[in-house]
């Protein structure tokens, strides 16, 4: 197959689905655009390893220069898209001309929510590698840290704050934060190992304001408590990056609306995969959008196979899957737990730090797991989950893995 195809967005999602569509045998142009200018890299590290200064830049590289000559992609990076001109078939690049495309692939992604409070200097924001770099510089020159979110990203940066010894404070408008994901049970748990690890939480408080500059801050809380610090994180949700799509016509509504084959809606070329990419989830009967790693990946290789199989387009219906980590615990959640209705957790009486909550729905059935270091539950979880079992067979996987584990 011959043809140009356009990859707007040089993140997991945009580089797998180059590398996909040349492993599948498509023998047409590739370019991969980016507004960065960095070699494309993995975003997860940037709040954990890279932040920390265990990984460096080539430990989080997604691709190498040799790698993308044997592939023949051609990558352009430090250029942005800035708008799509669906009738020539065209994306504009700022006041460097356009680029014609046969196929679109829409991998642009989320940015983070920026902070609505005054304060500037010395108040980051975590999605980009410049992000993670001009965080760390700040994290070895200073004492104490606020966090104002506690969602995966917070935690995250909290455990990485306390690993260079900061006094670590973390502030979320929600009682029981990990509970939107998780149920309270479990979200108790996660405020338990913030403060075995020292992080003084402020959780059930919103922030009133955040004001002064690097070195210091003060961060009031609304109910009238001050903190004082260093250096704040805002780590408050992500936003879309569809901005420039606003004069295009494609559907927007929180992302980039797509059928379950990852087309965009109206638009048998264009496709969207990722972060940006809101689809037809067949197996949940309406539209999803899923901010994961893992998603970006397995959307990336369907929306491959489809332009390459034209005639053969493969639905995309994934079972959710994330992980994250917090201090020493390896936390992984498959399929869906938010909207689940009752949960059976199941604890390894040999590791205090060992546990699955296996979770049903309305109607008993089986919907989703969440393990804290203890992968083999996960993987007996979570191959479950593509069929229709009642919660008691996971359940029943799991007591058969503690009944086979050796006592202390």
């Amino acid at each position: 197959m011959s043809s140009d195809v356009v990859i707007v967005g040089a993140s997991v999602g945009g580089v797998r689905a180059a590398q996909s569509l040349r492993a599948d045998g498509f023998t047409g142009s590739i370019k991969v655009i980016d507004a960065e200018d960095h070699m494309p890299y993995d975003k997860p590290p940037l709040s954990k390893g890279f932040l920390s200064g265990s990984q460096g830049v080539d430990r989080i590289s997604l691709i190498s220069e040799k790698a993308i000559a044997e592939a023949n992609i051609e990558f352009l990076l430090g250029t942005a898209a800035t708008k799509l001109d669906v009738a020539e078939s065209r994306i504009v690049l700022g006041d460097k001309g356009t680029l014609h495309f046969d196929q679109l692939v829409i991998a642009t992604g989320v940015r983070a929510r920026p902070s609505p409070w005054e304060a500037t200097d010395g108040v980051h924001l975590l999605r980009s590698l410049d992000d993670a770099l001009s965080l760390r510089a700040d994290f070895e020159s200073a004492n104490s840290v606020v966090i104002v979110g506690a969602g995966f990203i917070g935690a995250e940066v909290a455990a990485t704050a306390r690993h260079f010894g900061l006094t670590t404070s973390l502030v979320d408008p929600l009682p029981i934060p990990m509970a939107r994901v998780m149920g309270d049970e479990v979200g108790i748990r996660f405020i338990e190992l913030h403060h075995r690890n020292q992080v003084q939480t402020y959780f059930g408080m919103g922030v009133e304001s955040i004001t002064g500059s690097k070195g210091n801050l003060k961060v009031e809380l609304s109910d009238g408590t001050l903190l004082s610090s260093d250096v704040v994180v805002v780590g408050i949700g992500a936003v879309p990056n569809d901005a420039w799509l606003d004069s295009s016509g494609l559907l927007i509504d929180n992302g980039v609306v797509c059928d379950e084959y990852c087309r965009v809606v109206g638009h048998s070329n264009i496709y969207a995969i990722g972060d940006v990419a809101r689809w037809h989830h067949p197996r949940h009967g309406k539209l999803v959008r899923v901010e994961h790693w893992t998603n970006a990946v397995e959307q990336a290789a369907c929306v491959s196979h489809n332009i390459t199989n034209p005639d053969e387009l493969h639905q995309y219906a994934p079972v959710e899957y994330v992980w994250s980590d917090q201090y020493d615990w390896k936390i992984q959640l498959a399929g869906i737990t938010a909207e689940a209705d009752g949960q059976v957790i199941l604890e390894d009486p040999n590791n205090p730090n060992r546990f699955a909550a296996i979770y049903n729905d309305s109607a008993g059935k089986y919907c989703g797991v969440v393990t804290v270091n203890w992968p083999r539950a996960l993987i007996e979880c979570r191959k479950l989950l593509s069929g229709d079992y009642e919660i008691s067979v996971p359940v029943q996987r799991v007591e058969a893995l503690l009944a086979a584990s050796p006592s202390r």
